[in-house]
């Protein structure tokens, strides 16, 4: 599998702008509305990734890996992984300057 630079870019971006097909856009819409708060989803959440040609199989397996996701980088956060190597090369930057 070769990886569409042009399209991450574009993704990365505003993937609202992003040439993608309407049943990943649908994906996308309900993935954001899931991270951003989870107890707004609701059945018309479901069905518009059904008239989008997701089962049931795949809505659940859509919401597991974006909840995954959310959790893993939450778990991240509270424990400041990440955050020494961005923090000591803001530090090196500043004293640089």
């Amino acid at each position: 599998m070769t990886l569409d630079e042009e399209l991450v870019r574009a993704l990365e971006k505003d993937y609202t702008q992003a040439p993608i097909t309407k049943a990943e856009r649908a994906m996308l819409d309900y993935v954001v509305e899931l991270t951003k708060d989870a107890t707004r989803i609701g059945p018309q959440h479901h069905e518009r990734l059904r008239s989008e040609g997701f089962d049931d199989r795949a809505i659940l397996q859509i919401t597991l890996i974006a909840a995954w996701f959310n959790y893993i980088n939450r778990v991240a956060d509270a424990l400041g992984v990440g955050r020494e190597s961005v923090n000591s090369r803001s530090a090196t930057t500043a004293q640089a300057d």
